[in-house]
């Protein structure tokens, strides 16, 4: 699995949105990075313990088609070792 890297807007931050690390989150927007196009945001929601839900827009950045390539196989070297293993 990848790490995504997401920003928060200008003026948000974890604790001004009130998140504390302990949350699930669930991301949407990203299935696009399968047809090759990179968001520009997406919806992320931040559910904690007791099931209350915060949720805020993020900046993804996924800057280039390569790092796409990345991210889809779960970082740089599940990547590099695929490539090396289809040789």
């Amino acid at each position: 699995m990848g790490v995504v890297p997401l920003q928060f807007p200008a003026g948000q931050s974890a604790d001004s949105l009130g998140l504390d690390g302990t949350e699930v989150f669930d991301i949407t927007g990203l299935e696009v990075l399968n047809d090759g196009t990179i968001p520009k945001t997406v919806e992320v929601t931040a559910t904690k313990a007791d099931g209350t839900t915060i949720s805020f827009e993020a900046r993804v950045r996924i800057d280039t088609l390569t790092e796409v390539d990345y991210f889809r196989h779960g970082g740089v070297l599940p990547f590099v070792l695929r490539d090396l293993a289809s040789r």
